[in-house]
């Protein structure tokens, strides 16, 4: 038989388990999440301090600077931006304001289930939308703590693995996932939302550079 190479097909991401899953974050796309967080939460994501626990290159950690007071930012791995290294997933770690990232697939509801715990206010995560699917993630995640709020991008978020670019094209959809204050009652019904093609309003000069100077 045939191998079915149509897009919908192929739009299939796979990694080795052992992969750092490094397809970095276009600013944009962070910056279309904190429009949404400053309309509904106004002028108080000002004063929040955020993590950002897969800070890469930084693709992620620059956008965020401009919304949040404060960014602590690492990696599991040295990317060479100068952000520490540390294990999101073992070892202590303070309570902030609120945790915003785009985690290993196949990590993510460990990387989830560890931003509710070490958070007050806010988790937002970036996933592909096919993450929602899943009778495993459902009974264990989505079933006792569902989000408050899916964004759901009208334009494609392209990401490269290992650099991010302004050209390219994806057959894969993403979404940010949000969970705001006091959002583990089960009985939550969430809400929808489109991001529209905010694209070419949200880049800015730089954007696709190396960014070395955030840590």
């Amino acid at each position: 038989m045939a191998q079915n190479t149509s897009s919908a097909v192929m739009q299939q991401r796979t990694e080795a388990r052992d992969s750092l899953d490094d397809f970095p974050t276009p600013p944009w796309a962070t910056r279309a999440l904190c429009e949404w967080l400053q309309d509904r939460w106004g002028e108080s994501i000002n004063t929040m301090v955020v993590r950002e626990p897969g800070a890469n290159r930084g693709y992620m950690v620059a956008p965020l600077h401009e919304y949040f007071r404060n960014v602590e930012a690492f990696d599991v791995h040295d990317y060479g931006a100068g952000f520490p290294v540390q294990d999101f997933l073992f070892g202590p770690l303070d309570t902030v304001d609120a945790t915003i990232m785009n985690p290993p697939f196949r990590l993510a509801p460990q990387f989830i289930t560890k931003a509710l715990d070490t958070s007050r206010h806010l988790v937002a995560v970036l996933v592909r939308t096919a993450f929602l699917e899943g009778v495993g993630r459902y009974e264990t995640l989505f079933s006792e703590q569902p989000p408050t709020a899916v964004l759901q991008f009208t334009q494609r978020v392209v990401m490269h693995k290992g650099t991010v670019s302004e050209k390219g094209s994806t057959a894969t959809a993403y979404c940010w996932l949000v969970w705001e204050a006091d959002a583990a009652d089960p009985e939550t019904i969430p809400e929808f939302h489109w991001i529209g093609p905010v694209r070419r309003q949200l880049e800015r000069p730089g954007d696709y550079e190396l960014r070395g100077d955030l840590a």
